[in-house]
């Protein structure tokens, strides 16, 4: 009996001297910060595990062998290594390094929602265009980026003047003013601005730009009923960068740009200017202008302070001069006569201060501050009247944010102030509007496959003081991450947004708000608004190295009591004003050749005194394809085309639907690259079609802008990086 007793207690050591266990930290193979979620698999043994905040995983009962362990994670490129168990050092963790993809299905970090985590883990829908895909849209168009958004599914660019190339964005067809841009977190192109805002921004300047579709009202406000832009701009990293940009355009552009940033111990900058120029043009001897003659000078310096391990901070200045001249080629080629008189001209000076500054109260918790006063001067003229109005805001907040394992809260409050001075005798256009907000947002993780960001918002809106209205709004917002998979994953969420009376949208600017009657805020009511969407996104590696992202979005927004101009006064419209519809977009990336495929569908109605009618300047099925060969550091090449279908039009007309084409090639040095770009090879144009006009030349009477004006566009330039 004691024989077998000890032949028992001898197989079961045996045994368990057999099972082994393999520990392993992983880490970026650039930054060595350690990765969570990375799988870790011993595909013949069926056993695995997910790496912890820490980037450590364990793997225990593994049987003496040799077996080869897989290490995979999205967007870095994964790894296969064979283990012979039992181990020399079974007690240390082996440390293995990922090298993380390059291109548009990288690993991205949002700034938008406070929390700095990573795009693929927050419950509200985010899509963030990276610094490789700004450096190509720069080439493209380095002067706004008017064609950096008008390429987004779910986005529209919409020409607001027939000469002057103002244009606004309209998200999930619902007018500008329904969205909000941002620069660093910050409103700084709002109301009188607004149409002059993309011509005005620099792609150059970027690093990152977010976008948020469907109501955003938790953090930033109630005004972002259908969403929201973020423009990230650039930091100093650990090597000084001295970039100059030189384009030159057929349509008579010339862009030229530096760019200069450098970190120290306790401090940094980066400084970017650019000067922008354009002659007047006029395509095929068309009678006024698809560009007008510009000039315009910007200067944007910070310093950056790193003052220790818990605070630092930033603050930066913006300054734009720019004088816009369209019309008639014949005048503003100064050759007027009793015939030739129509103009358009815009005088503007925009002066902004930023400000931003974290302390840390320790590894999760942190402080932060943040204020931005803008000042802008416009002076819109035309032959039967002059438009000057200055626009004096700013906004300052104030949060608290934690970031736990379980649970993360962002937590403050922000005032907005508005104040707008209009010259005699537009005086009684002026007007005063502030906002106090106080919010709170907490992220949390259920579970290993749900995660909930629930947010609840308190805004209290004073008037000017000669009107006796205040607004109190309370809007809350839930979004759901649903994790069905490593690869598979889906959102749903909603939330509502509110809009105060103001004289700028649209309509407003396409009048050039001459003949626009002052808002009485006490007799209008504020537009409220409800929102929902759900998508969902398969993210992961098919057959042996392509990357591919597909995501499938379906949107609805309503808007009660929406603010129409009719005739020359503003009214709430007896009814509400809704938009649904889906977007599907397809990233394929394959070592050098990407492909990008993008669909939207856009049903937006007024819906008012029981009659439906569409939304104007709307395309209700737009597709966008881009195929990218790269090599990256050395050589870039690329397709792209569009397609916007017919929309409906103001005067109850319909215009055609129209396809575009593009091409980029660039050749990259270490300090050169040189680059071609050709824009709308079909020469599409809206006056190939038809007048744009009614009435007289003397007198016209622009019709909707719903196609391109310009015409084939071909530019080329050179990108000199010193250092």
């Amino acid at each position: 009996m004691k024989f077998y007793l000890l032949l028992v207690m001898a197989l079961a050591c045996h045994i368990s001297y057999a099972q082994n266990t393999f520990k392993a930290i992983i880490k970026d193979d650039k930054t060595h910060l350690p990765l969570a979620g990375v799988s870790v698999s011993i595909t013949a043994l069926n056993k695995g595990a997910t790496t912890n905040a820490g980037g450590e995983a364990t793997i225990s009962n593994i049987p003496n062998g040799s077996f080869q362990i897989q290490f995979s994670y999205v967007s870095y490129f994964g790894q296969n290594k064979t283990f012979t168990f039992p181990l020399r050092d079974a007690n240390t963790a082996t440390e293995i390094f990922l090298e993380p993809q390059s291109g548009e299905l990288a690993e991205v970090v949002v700034q938008t929602t406070r929390t700095g985590q990573n795009l693929k883990d927050i419950p509200t829908r985010i899509e963030a265009l990276p610094q490789e895909e700004l450096d190509e849209k720069g080439t493209m168009r380095p002067g706004d980026i008017k064609m950096l958004l008008g390429e987004a599914t779910g986005i529209h660019v919409q020409q607001t003047s027939a000469v002057s190339s103002t244009a606004n964005f309209r998200i999930q067809g619902l007018d500008s003013r329904y969205t909000q841009l941002l620069q660093d977190g910050m409103p700084m192109y709002q109301g009188f601005s607004g149409g002059l805002s993309l011509m005005q921004v620099s792609p150059i300047n970027l690093k990152q730009v977010e976008f948020i579709k469907g109501s955003a009202s938790t953090l930033y406000g109630g005004g972002a009923i259908a969403g929201l832009v973020n423009l990230i701009s650039k930091t100093p990293a650990n090597e000084p960068e001295l970039t100059f940009l030189l384009n030159g355009n057929s349509a008579k552009g010339v862009d030229a740009s530096g760019y200069y940033a450098q970190k120290w111990q306790h401090v940094g900058t980066t400084v970017f200017t650019s000067y922008n120029y354009n002659g007047a043009y006029a395509p095929a001897n068309t009678l006024f202008t698809a560009v007008p003659h510009t000039n315009r000078v910007s200067v944007n310096p910070k310093l950056f302070l790193y003052m220790n391990d818990k605070n630092t901070g930033w603050i930066g200045i913006n300054g734009t001069y720019e004088n816009r001249f369209g019309g008639d080629i014949q005048v503003v080629n100064g050759n007027a006569d009793n015939t030739h008189q129509y103009f358009e001209r815009n005088k503007s000076y925009r002066f902004s201060t930023q400000l931003s500054f974290t302390h840390k109260i320790d590894t999760a918790s942190s402080i932060n501050v943040k204020n931005t006063v803008g000042y802008f001067d416009r002076d819109l003229a035309v032959p039967a009247y002059a438009f000057h109005a200055k626009q004096t805001s700013s906004y300052s907040e104030v949060n608290y944010v934690h970031k736990g394992n379980k649970a993360s809260w962002v937590g403050g409050a922000n005032l907005w102030t508005d104040h707008l001075t209009a010259l005699p005798p537009y005086a009684a256009l002026g007007y005063d509007l502030n906002t106090l907000g106080i919010f709170v947002q907490q992220t949390y993780k259920a579970s290993n496959w749900l995660s909930v960001e629930s947010g609840l918002r308190l805004d209290h809106n004073v008037p000017a003081a000669n009107n006796n209205t205040n607004g109190l709004f309370l809007l809350p917002r839930v979004n759901f991450l649903c994790r069905i998979s490593e690869q598979l994953t889906s959102r749903l969420g909603g939330g509502m947004g509110y809009k105060m009376p103001t004289i700028f949208n649209d309509q407003s600017e396409e009048r050039g708000y001459g003949a626009i009657q002052p808002i009485n805020i006490g007799m209008l009511k504020a537009e409220r608004s409800a929102g929902v969407n759900a998508d969902i996104n398969y993210r992961g590696v098919v057959g042996d190295d392509a990357m591919v992202n597909i995501n499938h979005l379906f949107f609805y927004t309503r808007v009660n009591d929406p603010l129409i101009l009719q005739g020359s006064t503003f009214i709430n419209a007896p009814g509400n004003l809704y938009t649904r519809g889906m977007e599907t977009n397809a990233k394929i990336l394959m070592d050098e050749l990407g492909v990008y495929l993008g669909y939207t569908l856009t049903n937006t109605n007024r819906h008012y005194n029981s009659i439906v009618t569409p939304q104007s300047l709307t395309p209700k099925h737009r597709l966008n394809a881009d195929v990218t060969y790269e090599i990256e550091n050395c050589f870039r090449a690329g397709v792209e085309g569009f397609y916007n279908s017919s929309q409906y039009l103001d005067d109850g007309s319909t215009g055609r639907g129209y396809w575009t084409f593009g091409l980029l090639v660039q050749k990259m040095w270490k300090h050169l690259d040189i680059f071609i770009n050709c824009e709308n090879l079909t020469d599409q144009r809206q006056t190939r079609w038809g007048n744009i006009y009614k009435g007289t030349v003397t007198s016209p009477l622009f019709t909707d802008i719903y196609a391109p004006l310009d015409g084939v566009v071909v530019n080329m330039g050179v990108k000199i990086k010193v250092m």
